[in-house]
């Protein structure tokens, strides 16, 4: 095994790299997991995911922890409403979406983010994570890498694996390609304990995803299973929008009036959302990979998830494509067929970049799609041609 006797380091603990060191584990890799997070408990996890049958969930398969998944994901939590501004109902899958099976093509079945981490990191070998590891920089030692990190740390590792997000401080040493600004920015909240805090809008999920579209503006809600939602309202502005606005996100009576403002035509259901939010907002400007994006294969470092191919969220496919990076690049170099590791981190490397690059721009199709003036009559055709 061409990793036999070379230590690994995988820089970030997102559902990728957890992924990566539990499956290079269970080939006998040596790897170690370095997060800037203070500790498991450091900050709460976004909104929940969708696990695909031909990626995110056959890297589940692959880890061996199917049964723990299938013993806490969200049933129901892929049942979905698409309305107006209004609050209006033009589409609802709640009575008619087929009964969830697991290995059929079209079952996505959720799970909350901070449950999915708990289970991965639960499949790890003890001290596998090192928590406060802020990557800072490094340099090249030997036949690898010098590590340096932010509480003043280092570590040595043969091999690098970015897993460090769209704003990976690794990816620079791979390639000076960057990810061009998509047009679009969503401002994230999150609301604790819906049920009580904001009643309107938990009757109108159900459990469920809710997706309203108007006046070239979306809000996107989801359920979560400890009872809190988490939303976005998602629109068309400048790159430096949350920088230049001089909005204070740890306001939310500044937030509130802010979206009167901005959304003007909407209804007063809405209100709910920002006037219960957890603050702080959390401004994520959307920005997406060049779909030509090339560079030459190292021996001794390489990139998955966002740190290789940032894409907006339009499509549910960030975390799935992640995991599914983690499954082709612990078989690349567990393999026997590869004569050394560059050519075996150049073979994932090729399959990564070209199956991302159609997802991604599947993904910007899509954005462009929801915050057009007919957004809504798009997705309606858009659900009901997949509605399975």
């Amino acid at each position: 095994m061409l990793i036999k006797n070379k230590s690994i380091a995988v820089v970030g603990g997102g559902p990728g790299g957890l992924t990566l060191a539990r499956l290079l584990q269970l080939k006998g890799a040596e790897v170690k997991v370095f997060e800037r997070d203070l500790n498991k408990n450091a900050r709460v996890q976004g909104s929940p995911l969708d696990l695909h049958d031909d990626s995110g969930l056959a890297a589940i398969r692959k880890a061996g922890l199917l049964e723990e998944f299938k013993q806490n994901y969200l049933i129901g939590a892929d049942r979905e409403l698409i309305m107006n501004e209004n609050a209006e109902i033009f589409f609802s899958d709640h009575e008619s979406k087929p009964e969830e099976d697991f290995g059929k093509e079209h079952f996505r079945p959720e799970i909350d983010r901070g449950t999915l981490r708990k289970i991965l990191l639960e499949s790890l070998q003890p001290a596998t994570v090192v928590w406060n590891s802020h990557f800072v920089s490094m340099e090249n030692q030997g036949e690898g890498w010098l590590l340096h990190f932010k509480n003043n740390t280092t570590a040595y590792a043969d091999i690098v694996i970015a897993c460090d997000g769209a704003n990976s401080k690794i990816r620079p040493y791979i390639t000076d390609s960057k990810a061009f600004y998509t047009g679009i920015t969503m401002l994230e909240g999150n609301i604790q304990q819906v049920k009580e805090a904001a009643p309107k809008v938990n009757a109108l999920l159900r459990g469920g995803k809710i997706m309203a579209f108007g006046n070239n503006k979306n809000l996107l809600m989801g359920q979560k299973g400890n009872g809190d939602i988490g939303f976005y309202a998602s629109f068309r502005t400048d790159e430096n929008w949350a920088s230049e606005s001089d909005l204070d996100f740890t306001d939310r009576t500044q937030i509130l009036d802010w979206y009167k403002t901005t959304y003007p035509e909407w209804d007063s259901i809405w209100l709910e959302l920002f006037e219960n939010t957890e603050t702080p907002f959390i401004p994520r400007p959307i920005y997406c990979i060049p779909f030509d994006q090339t560079w030459e294969a190292q021996s001794n470092i390489t990139m998955i998830g966002d740190a290789a191919h940032v894409m907006p969220p339009f499509a549910g496919e960030g975390v799935n494509m992640a995991m599914l990076d983690a499954l082709e690049l612990s078989e690349c170099l567990t393999s026997d067929k590869y004569k050394n590791l560059r050519e075996a981190i150049s073979s994932y490397e090729i399959s990564m970049r070209k199956r991302s690059a159609k997802v991604a721009k599947e993904s910007l199709d899509n954005g462009e799609l929801m915050h057009a003036e007919n957004a809504l009559e798009n997705m309606l055709s858009f659900f009901k041609s997949h509605h399975y």
